[in-house]
């Protein structure tokens, strides 16, 4: 009679650390946990990780947005160098279409990303968006939420034409959006409502001369239609050229205006409050569709925080569908 082969142990799952351990462990602390953010949803460790992140978000959050070729990549590139020299830590996170094959990153933005891989201020991932067109994935708010708790600024790069932008608008503190001279951009963003979503837009390849200045009159027509971004804001048009550096000082001043008007009147509290009630919508939303989300409004929880808020909201619903 033949021996029996003696069952295989279950894997075990890899451990969830804790938010300070994140922080202090550098680049390859921070891509475990990001790892984790992707395979490990749920666990009441990563649930307890990204609250924390959460509560402890220091850095500024850029979002920068645009159609694909508009120099989202190169600006990004000149960014990372002027905040490096600064002495600040940068993380960027460049969101991708998924492939339709593996669901994986289609355009690999992080190799577009020209730093000094030593750098160990400076941490560049790309994520693919899944099933939210350009927009932001779960994992990918999550990734934002942990990126910003540890480090000074933090970057997200989207591909998205039309309402699919929208979704930057759940992570950054300062939406960009960028716009490529003689393109068309300005009539088609006017047409799909974007023109209300940047706090800044950026009109690249500003060394076009003539043709980016006509440009920038045409966003600014489409700016005064629409309304721009709201209340107590006037959204600024720059020409900017990453590649020759034109452009990029009147950004970093568009920039810290931006964030000195956030820090007034509560109004950074205010966005990201209402951001973390937005990312539990989504999830719910696209996890368990609209009938789960009209449920989910119905249900009393006790948890503040977002994530432990979202995991309990699952819990329950997913307890009634059984």
């Amino acid at each position: 009679m033949p021996a029996e082969i003696p069952a295989a142990a279950p894997p075990v799952a890899p451990a969830v650390p804790d938010l300070a351990t994140v922080q202090a462990g550098g680049k390859r602390a921070v891509a475990r946990a990001l790892a984790l953010v992707e395979t490990a949803r749920g666990r009441p460790e990563l649930v307890a990780l990204l609250d924390a992140a959460a509560a402890a978000g220091k850095a500024q959050v850029l979002g920068l947005t645009g159609p694909p070729g508009v120099g989202k990549s190169t600006l990004t590139n000149a960014l990372v160098r002027r905040a490096r020299a600064a002495g600040r830590t940068v993380a960027v996170l460049a969101v991708d279409p998924s492939s339709r094959r593996t669901g994986g990153a289609l355009l690999g933005d992080r190799a577009r990303m020209k730093t000094d891989p030593d750098d160990r201020g400076v941490f560049i991932r790309s994520m693919a968006a899944r099933d939210r067109l350009g927009g932001l994935s779960d994992d990918a708010i999550a990734a934002v939420v942990l990126l910003r708790a540890v480090y000074d600024l933090v970057i997200v790069e989207t591909v998205g034409v039309g309402q699919s932008e929208a979704d930057i608008s759940l992570v950054a503190d300062t939406v960009v959006l960028c716009i490529q001279p003689a393109s068309g951009d300005s009539l088609q963003f006017m047409k799909a409502g974007v023109m209300e979503l940047p706090d800044i837009i950026v009109v690249t390849k500003a060394d076009m001369k003539e043709v980016a200045r006509r440009a920038a009159s045409e966003v600014a027509g489409a700016l005064s239609l629409s309304g721009g971004a709201g209340e107590g804001w006037r959204v600024p048009v720059i020409r900017l050229s990453a590649a020759t550096g034109e452009g990029l000082e009147a950004f970093d001043a568009a920039h810290d205006a931006h964030l000195a008007f956030l820090g007034t009147d509560g109004r950074r509290a205010a966005l990201r409050a209402a951001q973390a009630e937005k990312w539990v919508e989504e999830a719910i939303r696209v996890r368990f569709g609209t009938h789960g989300l009209a449920r989910a409004r119905r249900m009393a929880i006790a948890a503040a925080s977002p994530f432990a808020r979202e995991a309990e909201l699952a819990r329950r619903l997913t307890f009634e569908q059984g």
